[in-house]
């Protein structure tokens, strides 16, 4: 009886056990589809807020002529690499989902 239960253990159990918190530990890691579609939301956002800065930087800038925004041009190659990079990925994504 006690080699039933040694082979069990060593064969059944104990794989079991490893792999178990193996995929435990993998999707731990990843990012779930929950936060990817927060993570666009934030970015959608934070393209919205950009957009009303951008509307009260020129308000001001008509109003007073020595005015001169302290944050990144959107029309600037440079500026607006990150972002250009950030949509191109976020497109693929949606493209591999559907």
């Amino acid at each position: 009886m006690e080699e039933i239960f040694a082979v069990v253990a060593i064969f059944i159990a104990l794989p079991w056990i490893v792999l178990h918190y193996v995929t435990k530990w993998k999707t731990s890691a990843t990012i779930t589809t929950d936060d990817e579609q927060l993570l666009e939301e934030l970015y959608n956002l934070a393209k919205r807020l950009d957009e009303r800065m951008e509307t009260v930087e020129r308000l001001v800038a008509t109003d007073s002529p020595d005015f001169k925004p302290a944050r990144l041009v959107s029309d600037h190659s440079e500026d607006n690499e990150k972002l250009r990079e950030l949509d191109r990925m976020l497109s693929e994504k949606k493209g591999m989902m559907r």
